[in-house]
């Protein structure tokens, strides 16, 4: 059931059904969540069966402030508060010592959690209303099965996980991938996962380089959306340069049924066959990012059993989007 963000009444609702330890498809700015109270072990298994996501893949708890962070974690590095000075609320994941007996269940059985807080403003204010109720942080991967393409609509997740989920609905997106994600568990910033703030953002905020993971003579702490396949559609996705396309186009003639194809430019009328459809590429790399999903999953509502996507640029703002096109492609 999906019930508006924007009537108090309905926030209040989504907050109750969160504290009785039920699920909740929560609004955020990078994607929609399945929420449940991260401290709830009962409520954080009915994540795991519903999405059929592996228990011992850890999940990002969303906390209301950077002041919600000592619940979970044991410690905080100096750069690590840098960076939550610098980008809470936003798109940004941060892995910190585990607090012991805190979040166990919702971090996968590892000593470290991730920790998110979100900006948009229903998450916002979800989170705020849980905390008064003592319910300090949500564990909210995406919302729908594991390993699929994540929602970024309301609807979206209906389709996906079906009209019993209660479902809180604030719109569209606005980034469209998930977070960023940097472990700070080992004494320097390590990116695991590229999303909207690239690493020059993030060094210049904690005034250090970023370590790349195997770098380092430590084991990297299992991660959201770290998987070689994932963010993955029904269809077969295969990542294509422009000349590959369009090579592989004139090469079918007019046998395009059930291929789709995104791409920075539109092709020639004539290599567009019965059954094809087409897609544009934004320029900027935020807007497609932001359209990403959408896209996927309109491809899979079409029926089509082929997505050609053009590699986009191998520039800095480009690696989130880069980052889920390999993903989903592998």
């Amino acid at each position: 059931m999906i019930i508006s963000g924007t009537l108090p009444a309905h926030v209040q609702q989504a907050v109750n059904a969160l504290c009785a330890g039920e699920l909740l498809g929560l609004p955020t700015e990078t994607v929609y969540g399945l929420a449940a109270d991260a401290r709830n072990e009962n409520a954080v298994a009915k994540i795991f069966k519903t999405k059929g996501r592996p228990a011992n893949h850890p999940l990002i708890v969303h906390v209301a402030s950077a002041d919600s962070v000592a619940h979970f974690a044991s410690d905080v590095p100096a750069f690590a508060n840098q960076l939550m000075s610098q980008f809470w609320p936003g798109p940004l994941t941060l892995i910190l010592p585990r607090k012991a007996g805190q979040a166990a269940a919702a971090a996968g059985g590892q000593n470290s959690v991730g920790l998110r807080c979100p900006s948009h403003p229903v998450a916002l204010e979800v989170l705020q209303a849980c905390a008064l109720k003592g319910v300090w942080g949500l564990a909210a991967p995406s919302a729908n099965m594991f390993g699929r393409v994540s929602p970024t609509t309301a609807a979206h997740v209906q389709s996906e996980l079906g009209q019993d989920l209660l479902i809180l609905d604030g719109g569209a997106c606005h980034v469209g991938i998930e977070s960023t994600i940097v472990d700070c568990t080992r004494g320097v910033p390590v990116l695991l996962r590229p999303g909207q703030i690239s690493r020059a953002q993030i060094e210049v905020a904690c005034g250090l380089k970023l370590a790349h993971p195997t770098a380092l003579q430590t084991e990297s702490p299992r991660a959201s959306g770290t998987l070689a396949s994932h963010y993955a559609p029904a269809a077969k996705v295969r990542l294509m340069s422009a000349t590959e396309w369009r090579q592989a186009l004139e090469a079918l003639g007019p046998h395009t049924q059930n291929l789709a194809l995104w791409s920075f430019e539109k092709p020639a009328t004539e290599l567009m066959g019965a059954g094809f459809l087409w897609r544009g590429i934004p320029k900027q790399a935020d807007l497609a990012a932001q359209q990403l999903f959408s896209v996927l999953r309109d491809f899979d509502a079409r029926g089509v059993r082929n997505i050609w996507i053009e590699t986009p640029p191998d520039l800095p703002e480009w690696e989130g989007v880069r980052d889920r096109l390999k993903r989903a492609a592998a």
